[in-house]
């Protein structure tokens, strides 16, 4: 037995029995010059509401983030800290009852938490940890970047606490501590167009995280954990931002993190932040707080009250409307985070060298299909792919996808349902294209370019089906926070950039010929491994469409 995992057993052995009667109280850690007053309950330690940067606010908003770099006092880190302003969201009224009544289980893990208040001062993380460790122990930290389509989101959060993961790690002798941090949302964080980009304020959330991580370099020492051992990890929004993490700084990590899980996306088929869409965003906003007649528009806005530059973004596309997730605040180049168009960042092979997880649910695109039940026929589909994910593709082009993608309902999303979930003529068509588009293709494009570079693991979740939308975007968060066998395989991974271990079936690493993959199932065979073959010539196809024509 290594040292490492030997260290690792009597840890574990001696926090188990330790905490076997802790209950709660109070929990401190030494900060720099502060007093980090936390709450302590069963195995784990929970340090809320840090702030990381100074808050956004008059001057510093719409600017870079800057870091906090010592503290002094007293934190009360016993609650949540304020969430990001978060775009404001309304499902379509045409989705079916039953599907409403299935829909409550997903809504709940992305919706926000009604009794943390919104701010701008909202730069905040929180720290959970196994409880007693003391700041020489260097366990490995795993890092939280909650999702939400990049307007909403945010570390409190019930289901992103992080004590489950923390406990569970604990539990299997591989602890971890976990962070999870906050950053800036929809205007506040993802605004876009030319005055932006002459500034060199694209992407300001992206730029958060990266501070956040920054800040754990810094002071995670603290609290017991090792800055050399950090696995950035996200689901959704928070999945991406894993993926511009990786591509920031030409792929250089600065040493920031050693790892990567993304669940549920990668790279995106965007422009530049001056694109025509994202600029007109930017246009709206300015005219909706009344800064059009300004000499400085962003000067403008850094004056406006908050609550007009939320309710202009409460008036601009969301990811589960219309326009799905072509929307303008997901990330586009910048020139300064994201150099180039993501997606010609992976053909160009700009990713950190270091191992990563990637996965995908089944079923990704129904949720975010639910807001174009209008659309019933063939024609209005080619009209709305030309107009809103394929700007300047040709009629051809449409057809080539539409041939790849039938209407036929048994070769929709939700997959293997035959005719069933149909609830317009192309639901299930545009869900299977949407799904693939934004989720399926650009794994796989990661996944061939690196796979033969560095170590890489794939997965598929067909767990926790939902009526109506089937294996949907975010059920695997069930299993991989709950915990599940998900999570078992991700805190290997943390500690060993490996995620096999113990009894658990092996989990091979992906190569492009074999193309493994683990799939978690719900029935009697709840983990199998894969060849990841399915759709392979439709997402090829979007692949090569959306690098032709990226919105």
């Amino acid at each position: 037995m290594s040292g490492r995992s030997l260290l690792a057993v009597l840890l574990h052995a001696w926090l188990v029995s330790a905490l076997q009667t802790k209950t709660h109280g109070d929990s401190h850690v030494q900060l720099d010059g502060a007093l980090v007053v936390g709450t302590a309950e069963g195995l784990t330690e929970s340090f809320l509401g840090v702030p990381y940067a100074h808050a956004p606010v008059d001057d510093l908003r719409l600017r870079l983030p800057r870091l906090i770099d010592s503290y002094n006092g007293t934190i009360n880190a016993t609650a949540y800290g304020n969430q990001c302003f978060q775009q404001g969201a309304t499902l379509s009224a045409d989705i079916p009852p039953d599907v409403l009544e299935g829909l409550e289980t997903i809504a709940a893990v992305f919706s926000p938490n009604l009794d943390v208040p919104e701010s701008e001062h909202c730069l905040n993380l929180n720290v959970v940890r196994p409880a007693n460790v003391s700041r020489h122990e260097k366990l490995p930290v795993l890092f939280w970047i909650y999702g939400g389509g990049f307007t909403g989101g945010s570390n409190a959060m019930a289901l992103y606490d992080g004590s489950k993961i923390v406990q569970r790690s604990i539990e299997i002798g591989e602890p971890v501590i976990w962070v999870a941090a906050n950053y800036r949302l929809n205007a506040f964080g993802f605004l876009g167009g030319q005055e932006v980009m002459d500034a060199g304020i694209g992407n300001l959330g992206l730029h958060d995280q990266r501070t956040a991580l920054r800040w754990v370099q810094k002071f995670i020492p603290a609290f017991g954990g090792n800055p050399n051992e950090v696995t950035i990890w996200g689901e959704s929004a928070g999945s991406m931002s894993v993926f511009f993490q990786m591509t920031a700084n030409h792929g250089n990590t600065e040493g920031l993190f050693r790892a990567g899980i993304m669940s549920s996306g990668s790279s995106v088929p965007t422009r530049e932040v001056t694109d025509s869409d994202v600029q007109d965003t930017y246009d709206f906003v300015v005219q909706q707080v009344g800064c059009s007649n300004a000499t400085d528009t962003l000067a403008c806005l850094r004056t406006a009250p908050a609550e007009s530059i939320l309710a202009a973004a409460n008036n601009t596309p969301s990811a589960n409307g219309f326009q799905g997730l072509a929307t303008p605040y997901t990330p586009h180049a910048d020139g300064v985070f994201v150099t180039q168009r993501p997606q010609a960042l992976v053909q160009q092979g700009t990713l950190a060298n270091v191992p990563f997880i990637i996965g995908d649910t089944q079923d990704e695109g129904t949720l975010f299909s639910l807001g174009n039940l209008n659309i019933t026929t063939e024609q209005e589909l080619v009209s709305y792919l030309k107009t809103f994910w394929f700007p300047g593709a040709s009629s051809n082009d449409i057809q080539s996808i539409l041939t790849l993608y039938p209407a036929d309902p048994a070769e929709g999303s939700p997959f293997g349902t035959g005719s069933a979930d149909a609830f317009t003529p192309e639901y299930k068509r545009i869900a299977a294209v949407q799904g693939d588009m934004f989720f399926h293709a650009p794994r796989r494009q990661l996944l061939d370019r690196f796979s033969s570079s560095q170590v890489t693991y794939n997965f598929l979740s067909a767990r926790m089906n939902v009526s109506g939308v089937g294996y949907a975007h975010g059920t695997d968060l069930s299993n991989a926070l709950g915990p599940g066998d998900m999570t078992d395989y991700f805190i290997r991974f943390v500690n060993h950039l490996d995620p096999n271990g113990g009894s658990a079936p092996h989990w091979p690493p992906y190569n492009t010929s074999a193309r493994r993959t683990l799939q978690f199932n719900d029935g009697s065979t709840p983990l199998t491994v894969t060849a990841d073959t399915e759709r392979l010539a439709g997402t090829d196809a979007l692949l090569d469409l959306s690098l032709r024509f990226p919105f």
